[in-house]
């Protein structure tokens, strides 16, 4: 069967990890082009700009933005009033109201837009989802704590405007939390706690309704921390390394301890969405972050440098 193909925007550390790989081994998508200021891909035809790609390069049908959240938005407009359809890296945007944009643009032109939420393709998400269909949520806390040197070395777009901060992984946790919750939360409050040298916060400890919780910290060095528990009235739930192993009151449930699959899985996704001529934009994961923004009470903490 021929595969599509797919154009890799922004060659970056997440690019190279986990989109390159995927993407070789794809029976959907073959890696045809690439677009970045510096990074390449061995073999690959690379461009720096991104306009020329479009010209030069009509036959690639899709686009995946692995761009940092801030100038995404530019370039998924260019490339859907381009005709392609659109991938987009976690978080989908810088603004929601910008995603709302490319939303509604791909549909007024028949093309498809994947916002996508890599950590809810992790193996125990859909188990632990349809555990806890038909269960009351009494309680729920999320622990998500790592090292921002060693998973964003030197990269200080993640305390700039718009880079999220703590957030850009947190997102990751809130991205299971809204997928496997029977009935969905809302955030009532939050401390936010910004490095004195940084514009976005480094920690955040967050409230819900329904009693649920969360504690993220890009500070946590050696082993890392990406856990959601969850009570009910029929058992406890929890989710262990990022979504990967569930264990339902103590004992392993599902899933096995390793991420890999993630990224195939999402672009096994897209292309079953192209060809139902189908796009799939859920921002709630986005909405909690704007929220936390919004009601969260700042605190200064110690200036933070790579």
């Amino acid at each position: 069967m021929t595969r599509s193909t797919v154009a890799l925007v922004g060659i970056g550390k997440i690019a190279l990890d986990q989109h390159v790989p995927a993407l070789a081994a794809s029976p959907d998508w073959e890696l045809a082009a690439t677009v970045s200021r510096k990074g390449e891909v061995p073999g690959i035809p690379a461009y720096t700009d991104f306009a020329t790609f479009l010209a030069e390069r009509p036959e690639v049908t899709m686009v995946s933005l692995c761009l940092p959240p801030v100038p995404r938005f530019t370039y998924a407009e260019a490339a859907l009033r381009a005709g392609r359809h659109v991938m987009l890296e976690k978080p989908p945007g810088a603004t929601l109201a910008e995603v709302h944009e490319l939303t509604r643009l791909a549909r007024d032109r028949g093309l498809t837009l994947c916002a996508t939420w890599h950590s809810r393709m992790a193996h125990a998400v859909a188990p632990a989802k349809a555990w806890l269909a038909d269960k009351t949520v009494q309680q729920a806390h999320i622990t998500w704590r790592e090292d921002v040197r060693k998973w964003h070395p030197g990269q200080d777009w993640v305390f700039e405007p718009g880079g999220m901060g703590v957030f850009d992984p947190g997102i990751n946790a809130l991205s299971i939390l809204t997928e496997i919750l029977p009935r969905p939360v809302h955030l009532t409050g939050a401390r936010l706690e910004f490095p004195a040298n940084r514009q976005t916060p480094i920690a955040a400890q967050l409230t819900f309704s329904g009693d649920v919780t969360a504690d993220f910290d890009w500070r946590q060095q050696g082993p890392q921390t990406w856990d959601i528990t969850v009570r009910t009235d029929r058992g406890e739930l929890a989710l262990r390394t990022g979504g990967n192993v569930l264990e339902i009151d103590g004992k392993p449930a599902a899933g096995k301890a390793t991420i890999m699959g993630e990224y195939p899985a999402l672009y096994a996704r897209m292309a079953d969405l192209v060809r139902a001529g189908e796009c799939e934009v859920d921002l709630a994961p986005m909405v909690h972050v704007a929220d936390a923004l919004t009601l969260g009470r700042r605190v200064v903490v110690e200036p933070f440098d790579f």
